[in-house]
């Protein structure tokens, strides 16, 4: 019982016209994973005859993005994964055409020669299955209350978020045996999203915990979309990939945030934050409050009085000194030095000072000397001299 290759996809459109029994599969959409495959009778007569049993020498077409696998009562016997025309005839092994596939379907295929009867004679039950290969989109997935310890902030806050993620079928003979079986017409996306959906969230745990364990910060996340792919792959592969035969893709986050509580945390935390570093701008912040207070102490229905009372026991049992928090940051006015010994000036009445008029007797303090030649200052104590102690040219009285 096997396929052989009779005829490429160029002669589609009227094959029906040639061969008895004809099986064929329109293109599956996103949405129906594998579909059992009808015959078309000549002559566009619509007689089906007996669907679960293949004639010697039935036409079979597979298009594109299409796997046709032969079963015989409820076990896969052979199958093609390249798309053209084939024969179906009893008296040969199965042919097995991988295409592509190889790889993928290296066990399945030692499976199928284990079980298969060369000769055999068909049994009451035939029937040809087409599975989707393509890659089905448009899968929504979302999580929340995910704890996540952010290294930025050094606290473990709860992250929720949403997306979407695409999926292939990589083994259509493990997917058929362990997910979908003999199915009357077809088996569609819905039927198994939900439960994938789960999955996929319930690894997000594990998944989130390593890239925190890398340091990574929250906000970065929505942009590591690949890498959660790849952890997401490895976590998913016994369940998905070694168990079904299917494999996720890609990976598109809508969103991944915070969630309220953790958000007043964090902003809790940058506020303080700022405000450690620059106290000028906490002062501002506690008179901004003070002055607030005052504004409802003032409109205060049980009178200004009281309000203005209960604003005061708050003052009092504040720790912060606004006052001393805006001195400390702010500039501080330059003091002026203490006049030094040559910027002192002895009046005629006998009293030291370093006024521009005596304050005992109200003089004005005399120009000093300069030499008319070098302008050298006379100190007071020097102003008696007739040369100059700096070029030794008389000075002019």
């Amino acid at each position: 019982m096997g396929l052989i290759k009779a005829f490429t996809d160029s002669v589609f459109n009227y094959i029906g016209d040639m061969w008895e029994d004809y099986i064929y599969c329109d293109s599956l959409s996103n949405d129906i994973l594998v579909k059992k495959g009808h015959k078309r009778r000549s002559g566009g007569s619509g007689d089906r005859d007996n669907d679960n049993v293949i004639t010697e020498g039935s036409r079979i077409a597979v298009n594109a993005g299409q796997m046709l696998i032969v079963v015989e009562n409820g076990q896969v016997v052979d199958f093609t994964a390249e798309q053209g025309g084939y024969e179906y005839t009893w008296g040969i092994e199965p042919s097995m055409f991988c295409g592509d596939m190889k790889d993928a379907l290296k066990v399945s295929v030692e499976r199928i020669k284990e079980r298969f009867k060369f000769g055999g004679i068909p049994s009451n039950d035939q029937r040809v299955y087409f599975v989707n290969t393509k890659e089905i989109f448009d899968n929504r997935f979302g999580f929340g209350k995910v704890p996540y310890r952010d290294s930025e902030f050094n606290l473990t806050i709860f992250l929720q978020g949403f997306g979407v993620y695409s999926f292939h079928v990589t083994d259509p003979m493990m997917f058929y045996e362990n997910v979908c079986g003999n199915v009357a017409e077809q088996y569609e996306k819905s039927t198994i999203t939900a439960q994938l959906r789960a999955e996929l969230q319930n690894e997000m745990l594990p998944v989130l915990g390593e890239l925190s364990n890398r340091g990574m910060q929250y906000d970065q996340l929505p942009q590591q979309s690949e890498v959660i792919l790849e952890i997401l792959k490895e976590n998913l592969s016994r369940k998905w990939r070694d168990e079904r035969g299917i494999e996720i893709m890609t990976l598109a986050f809508s969103n991944i945030m915070p969630d309220d509580d953790s958000l007043d945390k964090i902003r809790d935390l940058q506020e303080s934050r700022v405000y450690s570093d620059n106290k000028a701008m906490l002062g501002a912040r506690v008179g901004a409050a003070s002055a607030n207070a005052m504004e409802s102490a003032a409109e205060n229905p049980a009178g200004a009085v009281n309000g203005f009372m209960g604003m005061n026991m708050a003052r009092n049992a504040a720790t912060v000194d606004v006052a001393e928090l805006m001195r400390d940051s702010s500039p501080q006015p330059q003091k002026s030095p203490a006049p030094s010994d040559s910027d002192t000036w002895t009046c005629t009445c006998g009293m030291v000072n370093h006024m521009a008029f005596c304050p005992n007797c109200g003089s004005k303090c005399p120009e000093p000397k300069k030499c008319s030649s070098c302008g050298f200052v006379f100190p007071q104590e020097l102003s008696g001299m007739k040369f100059c102690p700096n070029c030794g040219n008389k000075v002019e009285e």
